[in-house]
């Protein structure tokens, strides 16, 4: 459990963690719209800078923020392929027979890799130094003026809350799961197309059984409680916004307009 950082909550004494969970929320969507926007090697500058300075601030090491980009390598390993196959133009820096590298092609991956990397790591930073529960109630919190049309605030924090909390979980019974087969004698790298489609099978099966299996857990222990999404809540922690709150998201909305800035007038 300890080399798995994507959705891991760290109870630090940080100056992230004591933030309200409402500004780290609305800091990750500005970072997220600025990441999508072209603004060239500058803007990726900016945005890499604020996320060193956040993973200081918040006591997080590089390292384990990198931990949880691991799950994504086979995905980037495979866009690169992909992209050597596909894209053909820029200059040929590979040529060997009919196969060819193009620099468009190594370019375009990397371009990827830079944004989803950076989209990881923002969201580690976010999971690690926010509790499930706090996250839920700065969700429901931002998304409450939407409830006078009809959006059920409350239920949609309460999902994305589960889902981010139980995402270490099942990684962490994923590579459970694939030790028992192992031991078993399936093997998940080695043999033909048919039997890596069987030993995925005897990966992919058992994991829904538990994963199902803990979300009736879950929804038993809900009800037990008396749990009911629909009755009115009443909340003992109040959230309240400080000026730490506020130059976070001035900041992150500074970068976000100075990525729009470089777009439009195509500085490089």
């Amino acid at each position: 459990m300890n080399n798995i950082a994507l959705g891991r909550y760290l109870p630090l004494n940080s100056l992230v963690n004591r933030m309200d969970p409402r500004a780290k929320i609305m800091i990750m969507l500005f970072l997220m719209i600025a990441i999508f926007i072209p603004a060239g090697i500058w803007g990726y500058v900016l945005i890499g800078l604020f996320i060193l300075i956040a993973l200081k601030l918040s006591k997080l090491s590089l390292s384990f923020a990198l931990r949880s980009i691991k799950p994504m390598i086979f995905m980037m390993a495979f866009l690169l392929l992909i992209n050597i196959f596909v894209i053909k133009t820029g200059t040929p820096w590979i040529q060997w027979g009919w196969f060819s590298v193009y620099s468009d092609a190594i370019y375009q991956t990397l371009y990827i890799v830079v944004r989803l990397m950076m989209m990881i790591i923002i969201t580690t930073i976010l999971t690690a130094t926010t509790k499930p529960l706090d996250l839920t109630l700065g969700i429901e919190k931002l998304l409450h003026p939407f409830e006078k049309i009809g959006l059920p605030a409350h239920i949609i924090a309460m999902m994305i809350s589960i889902a981010l909390r139980f995402i270490p979980t099942l990684i962490e019974e994923t590579q459970r799961i694939m030790n028992a087969q192992a031991s078993r004698g399936v093997d998940l790298e080695n043999g033909s197309m048919k039997e890596k489609v069987m030993a995925i099978l005897a990966l992919i099966v058992p994991l829904f059984v538990s994963a199902f299996d803990r979300a009736d857990q879950l929804a038993n222990a809900m009800e037990a409680r008396g749990y009911d999404p629909q009755k009115p809540r009443t909340r003992y922690k109040v959230l309240k916004m400080t000026g730490i709150d506020y130059a976070g998201m001035l900041l992150s909305f500074l970068i976000l307009v100075s990525c729009i800035y470089i777009n439009v007038r195509g500085i490089s």
